[in-house]
């Protein structure tokens, strides 16, 4: 599990609409990136500015879906023959 904090609160919200949603959230720290699905946002109520602490659960990575398809085939008709 990928744990961060944070205060931007913007970031919080889109990671709140996630959770909700049940869908994946990518939460970029220094030079890593982690995409899961959220498991928790807690706030600290005693620190100022308001701070989170959330809380990831990594998802292994999508297939992309240009990987899967082969590529284009070149048409050819009788017409560009001569």
């Amino acid at each position: 599990m990928f744990t961060f904090e944070t205060t931007d609160q913007k970031e919080v919200r889109r990671f709140r609409i996630a959770q909700f949603n049940g869908r994946t959230a990518t939460a970029r720290s220094g030079a890593s990136t982690v995409t899961g699905h959220v498991r928790s946002i807690l706030q600290n109520k005693s620190s100022i500015p308001a701070r989170w602490t959330i809380t990831i659960a990594p998802s292994p990575p999508k297939a992309r879906v240009d990987a899967l398809r082969p590529a284009p085939r070149v048409r050819s008709f009788a017409e560009d023959l001569y």
